[in-house]
């Protein structure tokens, strides 16, 4: 007579963590000579205290760099150096670039030529 063995049967594990959601973020890659910039929120209140409606509200010009291209190419076939780098505050023209929305967040592409300075910290 043949033995049989029992076998225990297979039971998927049981995990005490509930399933947590991680975040997708996209991350941009501009090209030639563009940079994206996230621009500062504006004032919301003068320092009198008067409060500042939407539709008076200037377009901000400061804003923190998120990403910067490559450079564009120059007629001899090099690439144009960009004085730039993710996390730089700058100073760009008022009504420069193309304004656009990714994951609910406000974003600028404008051209390298149009950002006027970079805004540094003394310490």
């Amino acid at each position: 007579m043949a033995t049989v063995k029992r076998v225990k049967p297979v039971r998927a594990s049981k995990s005490t963590k509930p399933a947590v959601a991680t975040p997708t973020t996209k991350k941009l890659r501009p090209l030639g000579d563009r940079v994206v910039v996230r621009p500062m929120p504006g004032e919301e209140m003068t320092k009198s205290g008067i409060v500042i409606p939407d539709t008076a509200k200037e377009k901000p010009q400061e804003g923190t760099v998120i990403a910067v291209g490559p450079g564009r190419i120059l007629d001899d076939g090099k690439r144009e150096q960009i004085d730039l780098r993710a996390g730089d505050k700058v100073l760009y023209a008022k009504y420069a670039g193309t304004d656009f929305k990714l994951d609910g967040e406000d974003l600028l592409i404008i051209s390298h030529k149009d950002i006027l300075a970079v805004v540094e910290s003394r310490r």
